[in-house]
């Protein structure tokens, strides 16, 4: 069991938690993810490690309210306990310095970009962070954000903060005006499928983490496969990221509302 350490609400919907867990502190890399699960036969959610603090033994996950079952962790307060969760899973996030990186997210999706912008800044890359919600209410992280950014462009759907417009007018702007090496796109299925169709234009390579059904995270139920490349791959273990532009996203969205009536 793990014990969570403190609870902070940054949006109506959002919580983050820092949870006691040193081993995954100590071995975790931009991208990795975990598996938890709260009560004896409660379901397994796969959650992008969004922060780490070695020195305390923590790891911070933020975690979207949407289903029962994400409910009952949102509804965990300080002191109580995860009881189960297993990690770091998945392949870490590529770095090195290509140059110019734009880092595209949509709502929660900002909380696994947050340690991808800051392990590509450190890499010696000028990092773009391109953030988007439907309200300014909606945006979380800002202040981490541009900490490890060289620029944070803000986009609303209803011009309440920023700019008014969808995560690809952001990208678009700055394809427009700079050479830009390398984008990372993380967010729900729809915004990364545009963003990937908007990169692919402009020739830019992109890099999607994607937010697949997962049971196990080792590859043997299969619940996470998609098509890439016309080739099937298992998010959990062969990702979570992967070419966006060689995402099947019509069929990875189709398979993510499989279990939408029960939630």
């Amino acid at each position: 069991m793990n014990k969570i350490i403190r609870k902070e609400i940054l949006s109506e919907n959002v919580v983050k938690f820092e949870v006691e867990a040193p081993l995954i502190a100590r071995s975790r890399k931009a991208g990795h993810f975990v598996i938890v699960k709260v009560g004896k036969y409660g379901e397994r959610i796969p959650l992008t490690i969004a922060g780490a603090d070695i020195d305390r033994g923590t790891i911070t996950l933020v975690i979207q309210r949407i289903g029962r079952s994400s409910q009952k962790i949102c509804a965990l307060n300080e002191g109580e306990y995860i009881t189960d969760l297993v990690g770091p899973l998945g392949q870490a996030t590529h770095i090195e310095n290509f140059g110019t990186v734009v880092c595209a997210c949509g709502g929660v999706g900002t909380a696994p970009m947050l340690p991808i912008v800051e392990a590509m800044k450190k890499a010696g890359n000028r990092v773009i962070s391109v953030q988007a919600a439907r309200t300014k209410d909606l945006i979380i992280l800002e202040k981490e954000m541009q900490e490890f950014s060289d620029e944070v462009v803000i986009m609303t759907d209803d011009g309440s903060y920023g700019k008014k417009g969808l995560v690809t007018n952001g990208v678009e702007e700055v394809i427009q005006r700079e050479k830009v090496d390398l984008c990372v796109t993380i967010g729900p299925a729809i915004m990364m499928k545009f963003v990937s169709l908007l990169t692919k234009k402009y020739e830019v390579p992109t890099i999607a983490s994607l937010n697949t059904i997962m049971v196990d995270g080792t590859g043997m139920c299969g619940a996470c496969r998609v098509t890439v490349n016309g080739k099937t791959r298992f998010v959990c273990v062969d990702g979570p990221e992967f070419d966006a532009h060689q995402v099947d996203f019509d069929e990875m969205m189709m398979r993510l509302n499989a279990y939408k009536g029960l939630e």
